[in-house]
């Protein structure tokens, strides 16, 4: 009998886009965002996606010192540490590149492309928000550009690459994959390129079946077999853009950075929550979900002793 495909499942804990007002499970804390990670892994996670936040206001803080009180005890779950270099869409590139650059931890994500940022429609579903900078936040939204030029993405790939460290290239929509083929040739990159196709988000590019198809056919002339495909459904669009690449020969996001919810009207409780459900999925269609190591040798990183936590 053949071996089962691995699927690695990555679980972004807490993200920067949504905020603690919209429901009480979000982590805020170093202890909360700790105890999300370790949930996760125990629910089949291989990869966390490690944003941090202001113990108090729940604000985005990208600074070393606030990653310092994350970082050691996620490492301690075994799992691949995948620091964001995104940040929030109102820092510049230097403070959101600053926590990977001084952690060279396995894996960092990186975005292929300057983009509207829309997160304002989220006024009207969520309209008790109890910080005055919450509501700030998703107001501003309305006129930020988050900023990835060439030579921001120059910049992360030649530093971080200096410490071994493999990225995550986030794609919001088909133009990214271009300039991710681009950079792959301008700065010499070699596979196995981590490919996340991010669907949902308003900027990019959306959520139906046919633009997750799109993406898939894109990368595939682009990059050939050069890459190893994932995908990130924002909001409602998780689970079944999960599903779709799950059965498409990818593997899957999931986590409270991209969506509250476990299901139409439900909160999810955790981030683990969307993990067990992804599990399921994947055991449905007769494959396996990838180990920790199982998904360090797929992406071909470094390894967990090299890294500076």
């Amino acid at each position: 009998m053949s071996k089962s495909r691995k699927v690695i499942v990555s679980c972004a804990l807490t993200g920067a886009i949504h905020t603690p007002s919209m429901s009480p499970y979000l982590p805020v804390t170093p202890d909360e965002i700790i105890a999300e990670g370790q949930r996760a892994v125990e629910a089949g996670a291989a990869i966390l996606h490690v944003h941090a936040r202001d113990p108090e206001t729940g604000r985005p803080d990208q600074s070393v010192e606030a990653f310092a009180r994350i970082l050691p005890a996620l490492k301690e779950t075994g799992a691949v540490i995948n620091i964001t270099t995104g940040g929030s869409p109102f820092m510049d590139v230097s403070e959101r590149a600053a926590p990977a650059l001084h952690y060279a931890p396995e894996l960092a994500s990186l975005n292929m492309g300057s983009m509207n940022f829309g997160l304002y429609p989220m006024l009207a579903r969520f309209p008790d928000l109890e910080q005055q900078w919450e509501r700030d936040h998703l107001e501003n939204s309305r006129n930020v550009i988050f900023k990835n030029t060439f030579e921001d993405i120059g910049f992360i790939l030649d530093n971080g690459g200096k410490n071994g460290t493999r990225f995550e290239f986030e794609c919001y929509d088909i133009g990214h994959l271009y300039s991710l083929n681009h950079m792959t040739k301008l700065k010499g990159l070699t596979g196995p390129l981590f490919v996340q196709s991010v669907f949902g988000l308003l900027g990019g590019i959306g959520g139906h079946p046919e633009d997750v198809q799109m993406m898939r056919r894109t990368a595939d002339r682009l990059l050939g077999d050069r890459y190893q495909w994932s995908v990130l459904g924002a909001g409602a669009n998780q689970l079944r853009i999960a599903a779709m690449s799950a059965a498409m020969g990818g593997h899957i996001r999931v986590g409270l950075e991209d969506s509250l919810w476990a299901g139409p009207g439900e909160k999810a409780t955790s981030s683990a929550q969307q993990v067990l459900k992804v599990g399921e999925i994947i055991s449905g269609l007769g494959l396996t979900i990838a180990s920790p190591d199982e998904a360090r040798d797929l992406l071909g990183l470094k390894g967990a002793g090299e890294v500076r936590f």
